[in-house]
């Protein structure tokens, strides 16, 4: 048990008020001339006090535009945004705030289709894009505007006077990030103003950011690892946030190295992390400035971060989501994350967390059960969904869908509540498979996942991207029989060019099991492993 169950459900009217400002205005007034950003692909440079300044153009010029589509019958304006990581999004994500609008970052990677989905379902007054993705947004009848050029908004921008703040109450929603679907269609998670600030003040703990901070952002603002984690956390705490607009892994081990910069944070996926380490580029000895490198969104290999603590630079392992921010974290303590590899460490601070079975009790130690959540950070729910609002909690507590025990006072993540399958009468966890098979060295990527059995109600399926070296099915089994008991080895392994993933490392394992349910057996097998 991570939390007395008994405590009464956390008031968080108590904190109405004290957040409803956004952290740059504070700082712009105690202090302007500090530098706050640097916008790698045009060396733009802003103070705090400049940054101010241009949100409140920004927010001036919404207003205009806003006016002129006439009132909003369903609550406060949306504004989308269709375009990759830049101050000039950043600016109109704090503008949004200021006027009261909700701010929407859409996901470039996602096919025109599944962008028109998401418009169709927050169904905004204006939509902002980079010309790059023009060719993805189908208009129909929302107005939509380029943000460069001669008639872009930055233009009309820039010939505004900054607006006077109105800033809505704490709880008044001001952004909906829409979740990666990777079990389906996306689903708009609704985030308030208090949601935000303390997201951004569990991340300052975990992560140890203080106003001397350099941040690194190149992991995507639709996401709250872009948005959140590590843009708003820089603006809260008063650091310098370094935006990127893509990963690059030459250019962010460049970016990462440079002394003048001096990058103390970066966050990224494993997926990141072992792409990093394997450019022609690694560098550790010039990255010593680096606290660690924070990683989340998907397990995180053992082996992978034996590999960087060997470089002297420790991976933090953490656990977060659209609905919650930063949940869960590993400490910044190389001895103990050596000691716990793959944790994803302890509740961050102003959050309550619970490992429950399915009877809705506290698992013992070891005991596998969902994760749940509770406190300022948390959503209160999801865009024009109350079915899945409600469906999502329980007695004030937030079901996150994601399995995890306890282990000598840390917690592991076991695997998504929806990908554990049971075969022969045994609950097998995908993560658990596939950080067995990663730790194979000519493994590059993998994906587990359960498929129909006649025999034994579903069986594993491995589905695997060869590193160098050339493999074989036997050269997995042989890899598998002694570290993974038969029931748990996967009957059918696949080797494929790439494993689809969201943004945020996921696999998206709804397109494997659509891709891949032709090889739900029809014979019998001797054993849940065929063996």
């Amino acid at each position: 048990m991570l939390t007395d169950t008994s405590a009464h459900k956390r008031d968080t009217a108590a904190f109405a008020g004290m957040v409803a400002e956004d952290p740059v205005r504070y700082r712009a007034r105690t202090s302007p001339d500090r530098p706050a950003l640097l916008e790698t692909a045009t060396d733009i440079a802003l103070t705090y006090g400049e940054f101010d300044s241009l949100i409140g153009r920004c927010a001036a010029a919404l207003l205009d535009l806003l006016a002129q589509q006439g009132e909003s019958a369903d609550g406060p304006r949306r504004v989308a945004y269709l375009g990759r990581n830049s101050i000039a999004q950043f600016a109109v994500c704090f503008a949004c705030q200021r006027i009261g609008a909700i701010f929407v970052p859409l996901n470039w990677r996602l096919s025109p289709q599944e962008i028109t989905l998401i418009l169709a379902d927050c169904f905004p007054s204006l939509v902002l894009y980079d010309e790059e993705f023009a060719s993805a947004l189908n208009r129909g009848s929302i107005k939509a505007m380029p943000v460069a050029g001669p008639a872009g908004f930055l233009g009309l921008a820039a010939k505004q006077t900054p607006a006077t703040p109105s800033y809505g109450p704490a709880d008044q929603t001001c952004v909906i990030l829409y979740t990666s679907g990777t079990t389906g269609g996306p689903k708009g998670v609704l985030l308030n103003a208090r949601n935000l600030f303390f997201s951004a003040m569990n991340f300052a703990f975990v992560g140890d950011v203080t106003a001397d901070s350099v941040v690194l952002c190149d992991l995507p603002f639709f996401h709250t690892i872009g948005l959140v984690a590590l843009s708003r956390t820089s603006m809260v705490m008063g650091a310098r946030l370094i935006i990127s607009d893509r990963f690059a892994a030459e250019r962010t081990i460049a970016t990462m190295a440079s002394e003048e910069l001096g990058v103390s944070h970066y966050c990224g996926v494993p997926q990141i992390a072992a792409v990093l380490r394997a450019s022609p580029s690694w560098n550790p000895a010039a990255l010593r400035r680096l606290k660690a490198i924070f990683l989340g969104g998907a397990p995180l290999p053992p082996v992978l971060i034996e590999r960087f603590l060997e470089d002297g630079i420790p991976l933090v392992n953490g656990y977060g989501m659209s609905e919650s921010g930063t949940a869960l974290h590993m400490p910044l303590d190389r001895e103990v994350i050596s000691r716990h590899p793959g944790s994803i460490g302890f509740p961050a601070p102003f959050l309550e967390a619970r490992i429950v079975n399915f009877d809705g009790l506290d698992v013992e130690e070891g005991g596998i059960g969902e994760i749940w959540l509770r406190g300022p950070t948390v959503t209160e729910g999801y865009w024009n969904r109350p079915d899945l609002t409600e469906a999502a909690f329980t007695d004030g507590w937030f079901r996150t869908g994601d399995l995890a025990r306890m282990k000598d006072g840390v917690v592991y993540l076991a695997d998504r509540l929806k990908d554990m399958y049971i075969s022969g009468g045994e609950n097998v966890y995908p993560a658990e498979v596939e950080a067995v098979i990663a730790a194979h060295p000519g493994v590059a990527d993998v994906a587990v996942m359960g498929i129909e059995h006649p025999d034994w109600g579903e069986v594993g399926l491995a589905l695997i991207v060869a590193g160098e070296a050339a493999l074989c099915d036997q050269d997995i089994q042989t890899h598998c029989a002694s570290r993974l008991a038969s029931y748990k080895r996967p009957k059918h392994v696949v080797f494929v060019d790439t494993i689809p993933r969201s943004a945020s490392g996921k696999v998206q394992k709804h397109i494997l099991r659509q891709t891949y349910s032709h090889l739900s057996s029809s014979t019998s097998a001797s054993g849940p492993s065929g063996a």
